[in-house]
């Protein structure tokens, strides 16, 4: 996700390696939910939001379904959203997901793979818990994005903000500079489900929402923003944000 402000520590904060989660509802949050409902259609589904911050997408998919459940590794968030009226959230980690096999119909990844300690186990539990024919829908970040939307380490200090070319510099190169969080190929993100019990429904790439620039820049902005997103059905969008990865159950698997 996004870090739209700058700041400066010698340390890693956690909002470095977790992620700072979407605090508002906007049209880019929309069109995503947009996005996931005609992938997985929501309607009356067992929903696991998996790594769902403050709850905003748990809000969102209950327009569709109240069996929507929100898990967070962070506390602090998990209690802030119940306390702003977001049911059913509890705190948990993704690599080992507290719920029986086959629990859910569609499990909701937006944005955590690339926090997570390890996204292999990750993505091995997200598969345990759907139902066969259950749908996994992940956005997750591009490496082929011109932009490193979580920032970088330069000598010592972490740096806040979007730092241009990171993701097209040679493994070595990019995991020094950006070594807290990462970036995913097609073939990367559709490797961490080798060996499911798996079928690939979907697999593109989408462009942001530019909903700060839409604010500073009114009609001009919404103009660029529609080319921009235009671009998704055209060749180049293999160098948008993030993927948008669906994936469906075939088989039922169980934790070892």
């Amino acid at each position: 996700m996004t870090i739209e402000h700058t700041h400066t520590t010698s340390e890693s904060p956690k909002s470095a390696t977790r992620g700072v989660p979407s605090l508002v509802w906007r049209t880019g949050q929309e069109r995503r939910l947009a996005m996931l409902d005609h992938a997985v259609s929501l309607t009356a589904k067992q929903v696991l939001v998996d790594g769902c911050g403050i709850g905003m997408y748990v809000n969102g998919i209950r327009r569709f379904t109240e069996r929507v459940i929100g898990l967070d590794i962070e506390v602090e968030r998990v209690i802030e959203g119940s306390q702003n009226g977001v049911p059913n959230l509890m705190a948990a980690v993704c690599e080992r997901l507290p719920f029986p096999d086959a629990s859910f119909d569609v499990v909701f990844s937006h944005e955590v793979l690339e926090h997570v300690q390890d996204d292999r186990q990750a993505c091995r539990e997200i598969v345990r818990v759907l139902r066969p024919g259950g749908r996994a829908a992940i956005f997750a970040p591009n490496r082929l994005y011109p932009f490193e939307t979580h920032g970088l380490y330069w000598r010592g200090q972490y740096h806040f903000g979007n730092k241009p070319l990171i993701n097209w510099l040679p493994d070595v190169w990019r995991n020094k500079l950006a070594p807290h969080v990462k970036a995913y190929t097609s073939a990367g993100l559709r490797d961490l489900f080798g060996g499911a019990s798996v079928r690939v429904v979907l697999h593109k790439q989408v462009y942001p929402g530019f909903d700060n620039f839409v604010a500073r820049y009114g009609s001009a902005g919404r103009a660029l923003r529609s080319v921009i997103q235009a671009m998704e059905l055209s060749p180049l969008q293999a160098f948008g944000l993030s993927h948008f990865l669906v994936i469906e159950k075939t088989a039922q698997t169980s934790r070892t």
